[in-house]
């Protein structure tokens, strides 16, 4: 079960909408999704919650590029919303590299030998994504959520969130 919803900043404080993320596949399906929030270009904020073992928070400012953080990349990796906001980048990855070694056919069977452990890839994937928060800690400073205080919060985040904007009573009415 999850929950996701737009806080658009606007000149009379925050609006919320719920949203459904079904139609959204990349992180660029989710920015404009979120611009089309606010047609003045004004802050807008989407925030993802999965059953409480993780939630996100995806800033976007006008045309920039969207900041995001995640409370638990691990868990959100196994989450497909989750995987929506875990980018290459986020994860310190480098796309390109990743291409260059997935072409290459390197699993010890270039000389036609059969592959004996096929669960080696699946243990290298979830390692790459680190347990614990990963992105822009510092993506809500500006509107009164601190680094030490986003990196604490814990199973009710996004009203504690909503709380610190002052828009808890908008979000409550799309909960």
């Amino acid at each position: 079960m999850y929950f996701a919803a737009l806080l658009a900043r606007t000149e009379d404080g925050w609006e919320a909408s719920d949203t459904e993320l079904d139609d959204v596949e990349t992180l660029s399906d989710l920015a404009d999704l979120a611009r089309e929030a606010s047609p003045d270009e004004d802050t807008v904020l989407v925030l993802i919650e999965q059953e409480d073992s993780w939630f996100g928070v995806v800033r976007i400012d006008g045309e920039d590029d969207p900041r995001i953080y995640v409370s638990d990349a691990a868990a959100a990796a196994r989450s497909s919303y989750g995987e929506i906001l875990l980018t290459d980048e986020l994860l310190g990855r480098d796309a390109d590299a990743d291409d260059d070694l997935d072409s290459l056919d390197l699993d010890g069977t270039e000389d036609g030998e059969d592959g004996e452990d096929g669960d080696e890839d699946d243990g290298s994937a979830a390692e790459a994504v680190p347990h614990g928060p990963v992105g822009d800690v510092a993506i809500l400073d500006d509107l009164g959520v601190g680094e030490k205080e986003l990196k604490s919060l814990s199973e009710d985040a996004l009203t504690e969130i909503a709380e610190a904007l002052g828009a808890s009573e908008v979000l409550e009415t799309v909960r």
